[in-house]
């Protein structure tokens, strides 16, 4: 009777100890992140220091000269649903997997194609995609559980951070959507009728990217005159005329969009206005 007892006691025990869940000591993480005309998703694990050694000889996390998951567990991913450039290679869409080499001041960057590998494990230099060099840098507040991110997102360019400690390195990503972005905007102006729209992406596009200030004046010109109520477009024409010289122009445009601006009750563009009249 006694040994029942003493059975069913081991029994429900172990049942309940079963049912316990546990914080992840190094929890997972997937960031998503819009980039020129499609989107970088990385997948990783966080672990934490907990006051081991870091990023030095022989150390227990992330030791100096060796292959690195750059983070834990699985192999740190990568998704690209667009062509992207790295280390002056163009990768294809799909999915690659993230290794490190941490040195003292330089880090080397692996692309590399094993999907299916556990950290390290795996590991073929055979499915390398690509391998480069990016310099690491010193951190003023030590940062414990280790961090990824997307960073400096700009139309072609962007830096993916990896930090941990008091060490950070800055990957470069780069992709190309100018070409086919002007590809757009000159098939569209070429339409017959042209959308009025037009105007204003073009004279954006051919501002902001293409830096090409007289067929961003020209558009933008034809996009106040199809909608001579849109105050936007006469900021944006004066900042164009600002930069090409035209302080004329630049200030009956921005004082055009100040009249438009004030009847509208937009006291953004107002302020938007006077500020580039008072850098004139």
């Amino acid at each position: 009777m006694k040994k029942s007892i003493l059975a069913l006691a081991i029994l429900v025990g172990f049942s309940a100890t079963a049912q316990i869940r546990m914080p992840a000591p190094s929890p997972t993480q997937k960031i998503s992140q819009d980039f020129g005309m499609g989107k970088i998703e990385i997948t990783y694990s966080r672990p934490v220091i907990k006051g081991r050694a870091l990023l030095k000889e022989n150390s227990e996390l992330a030791p100096l000269g060796q292959l690195w998951r750059t983070g834990a567990n699985a192999a740190t991913r990568l998704y690209f649903s667009d062509n992207v450039t790295m280390g002056g290679k163009k990768l294809d869409t799909g999915s690659y997997v993230l290794y490190t080499i941490p040195g003292k001041d330089y880090w080397d960057v692996v692309i590399n194609k094993g999907l299916n590998n556990w950290g390290t494990d795996g590991y073929k230099e055979s499915e390398d995609v690509v391998r480069f060099k990016v310099k690491s840098s010193k951190m003023g507040a030590p940062v414990e559980s280790f961090t990824m991110q997307v960073a400096n997102v700009q139309a072609e360019t962007c830096e993916i951070h990896v930090m941990w400690g008091n060490t950070a390195i800055a990957i470069p990503v780069s992709t190309n959507v100018k070409d086919r972005i002007r590809a757009q905007v000159e098939k569209a102006l070429n339409a017959d009728p042209v959308n009025p729209n037009t105007y204003q992406a073009a004279a954006n596009f051919y501002y902001d990217m293409d830096k090409d200030l007289n067929k961003a004046l020209a558009n933008a010109q034809k996009a106040t005159a199809a909608n001579p109520k849109a105050f936007w477009l006469f900021l944006l024409t004066a900042r164009i005329q600002k930069d090409l010289g035209d302080k004329v122009g630049a200030k009956a445009n921005a004082e055009k969009c100040i009249a438009i601006a004030t009847e509208a009750k937009n006291a953004d563009y107002v302020r938007m206005a006077n500020e580039l009249i008072g850098k004139l």
